[in-house]
C-alpha cells in the first residue's frame, strides 16, 4: 500500500488526524526533503524510517521502491508542504503502482491554492490551476494561450521572481487585469495582497519577498 498524504502548508495543526494515523503506522515515509519532515515528524513524536524521493532521484528509485511495495511493506509519500503531485513529485510513483498491482491511497488535505483561490475574490467556479509556468522553453507560446483564457486563472511563483512575472503578465494579458497574490498562507505572516497587475507588481517592488507564493489572476472578459 502507497498512502498519499497532504501535510501542513504553514501552521502545523493543518494535519489530519488520519494523516497522522497513517504516518504512525506505516513502514517507510518517502520525503522530498528529509530535513524538512523530520521536523513535522518530530512536532507529533512519530519516528519512522524516512527515504528521499523528489524530483532528482524518482527515476531512479521508482522500481525499487515498487517492488518494495509489491513484497508487503507499507509507505508513505510526503512533499515539503501541501499535496503530493500538486507541483510537487508523486505522479511517477503513483503511474508505476498503479501499472504494477500496488494499492494507492490519498488522503485529503492541505494545498496552498485553494485558499489562495477562495481569498481571492475572484470567480472560482470555473478555474484553471498551472501551477509554475516554464521559465524559458514555451513560456512566451503558454503566456500567449492564456491571455485568451476565460477562467480564473492560478499560478505558482517563487519570491524572487514574482514581479517580474506580474510585470510579463501585464504585458500579456493587460495591465489592468485583476489579480490577488497570496503568500505565508496560514503563517503568521500570512498576506493578501489584491489589485491590478500594474497596482500589486509596483506595491512587491518595494518589498523584501519570502515565502510560497500563490498568484489567483482574473481571466478575460
Amino acid at each position: 500500500m502507497l498512502y498519499i498524504v497532504p501535510t501542513p502548508i504553514g501552521n502545523l495543526q493543518d494535519i489530519t488526524f488520519r494523516a497522522l494515523e497513517i504516518l504512525k503506522k506505516v513502514d517507510l515515509i518517502l520525503a522530498e526533503d528529509t530535513r524538512n519532515s523530520i521536523r513535522l515528524l518530530n512536532h507529533y513524536q512519530i519516528i519512522k524510517p524516512l527515504s528521499p524521493y523528489h524530483q532528482h532521484n524518482e527515476y531512479k528509485v521508482l522500481h525499487h521502491l515498487a517492488e518494495q511495495l509489491l513484497e508487503g511493506k507499507t509507505m508513505a509519500l510526503l512533499t515539503d508542504a501541501g499535496t503530493p503531485g500538486v507541483s510537487d513529485p508523486a505522479f511517477l510513483l503513483v503511474r508505476e503502482c498503479i501499472k504494477v498491482g500496488v494499492k494507492v491511497e490519498c488522503l485529503p488535505g492541505a494545498t496552498a491554492f485553494v485558499p489562495a483561490l477562495v481569498n481571492s475574490g475572484l470567480p472560482m467556479n470555473r478555474f484553471t490551476f498551472e501551477g509554475f509556468l516554464p521559465l524559458k522553453k514555451g513560456r512566451q507560446t503558454l503566456l500567449k494561450k492564456l491571455a485568451e483564457e476565460e477562467r480564473t486563472m492560478v499560478f505558482y511563483e517563487s519570491p524572487m521572481r514574482l514581479v517580474k512575472t506580474l510585470e510579463e503578465f501585464g504585458q500579456y494579458f493587460g495591465a489592468e487585469r485583476q489579480c490577488c497574490v497570496s503568500r505565508e498562507l496560514t503563517k503568521v505572516f500570512e498576506e493578501n495582497k489584491r489589485g491590478t497587475l500594474t497596482e500589486v507588481a509596483e506595491y512587491f517592488k518595494s518589498k523584501t519577498v519570502k515565502g510560497e507564493i500563490v498568484i489567483v489572476l482574473q481571466g478575460t472578459e
